[in-house]
């Protein structure tokens, strides 16, 4: 099988002059024989779409007005000493997050992915994941937060270090440059490394965050945080089946990968990956608020992962039907136009020129 180097996967290789025109056919996710640096002709339309729909979606934190959600920070009785918890565990597990994610994407999977318009697409999202750490830097010191605090709390606080050491055993071919796809144990621990971040990380471990947040927002409590994180959760939607096709457009092109035994293994990583968010919400929340309590996030969990396994062509796991946050569920399909806490947000457009009735 080809590898990174014959093919001039980086695109970085030696100009053949006088080479023949590419064909569509000889473009693949992986292990292309294909010229990386030729966008057209086009094959995979649906990674130009998300292209696209992410730029129409461009929006920056500071858009966004904050003197509200100061205000009731610094009010003595504007939130609980629950609520207050919960949200700077919330912030804290988001601020680093999200760098986390935009080292995979930048450092492994732009690398292996042989194909331009999927790259196009992990360009615009590199930069998303850089405006939703401005957002979290924005937050921070809009409300006065000590720094420190928020952006080391994955190394401070358990219930996040375990989430995110679990998530960094899927990126060592971050630190092994000798690392490229070709062959069949090369090309699975890709995969996985791709259902670790986008199936789990970006997938299920940001959905108790976000109805924590929304939450706030529907009591009209943090409605300027609440907002940028109906945004971040628009980008997330797109980032998550951008992954899941990419997933299942590799299953399709090497079949041989996805075995009895893989598909066990990733059962097994949203099985314990579920657990390890139950563990969240069960130390951000250890009582009831906001409508919210542990023991329905777990039972939104099980739905989500369920939903994630099912979406990647696997049985469910835990069978559950019901969604607790029906709610939720509209925000996080994004269709073309989406209800929150009873605003219009209409979707394909800069953040400043969105519609809020």
């Amino acid at each position: 099988m080809t590898n990174v180097e014959t093919t001039g996967a980086t695109g970085l290789g030696e100009i053949e002059v006088g080479a023949a025109r590419i064909n569509v056919d000889d473009k693949r996710m992986i292990n292309a024989r294909a010229d990386v640096n030729q966008l057209l002709p086009m094959k995979y339309t649906w990674a130009w779409e998300k292209y696209l729909a992410g730029c129409n979606n461009h929006w920056m934190p500071t858009e966004v007005a904050m003197q509200a959600d100061i205000a009731l920070w610094k009010s003595k009785d504007g939130l609980t000493e629950d609520e207050r918890q919960m949200l700077k565990r919330n912030l804290g597990f988001f601020a680093t997050a999200e760098s986390l994610v935009a080292n995979n994407i930048v450092l492994a999977v732009y690398r292996q992915i042989t194909n331009p318009e999927c790259r196009q697409y992990l360009l615009r999202q590199a930069f998303e994941e850089a405006v939703h750490t401005h957002t979290f830097q924005y937050i921070c010191e809009s409300l006065g937060l000590v720094e420190g605090e928020l952006f080391n709390m994955y190394r401070e606080v358990p219930s996040i270090s375990e989430k995110d050491a679990w998530a960094l055993k899927y990126t060592q071919n971050l630190e092994n440059p000798d690392f490229e796809t070709g062959t069949p144990e090369a090309d699975t621990a890709f995969l996985r490394d791709l259902v670790a971040f986008y199936v789990i990380f970006e997938g299920m471990w940001f959905y108790t965050g976000f109805a924590q947040i929304l939450s706030l927002g529907r009591r009209n409590k943090m409605v300027g945080i609440a907002e940028q994180y109906q945004y971040i959760l628009r980008d997330e939607s797109i980032h998550l089946n951008f992954g899941i096709d990419c997933i299942n457009q590799i299953k399709i092109e090497n079949p041989h990968l996805w075995t009895p035994e893989f598909q066990e293994e990733v059962r097994g990583m949203l099985k314990d990956a579920c657990e390890l968010e139950v563990n969240y919400a069960r130390d951000t929340m250890p009582r009831g608020m906001l409508g919210l309590s542990a023991q329905l996030c777990e039972q939104y969990m099980h739905f989500i992962t369920d939903r994630r396994a099912q979406q990647i062509g696997l049985a469910p796991i835990f069978g559950e039907t019901e969604n607790p946050f029906p709610w939720m569920s509209e925000a996080m399909d994004l269709k073309k136009e989406k209800n929150f806490f009873e605003t219009r947000v209409i979707e394909y457009q800069s953040g400043g020129a969105l519609d809020w009735d």
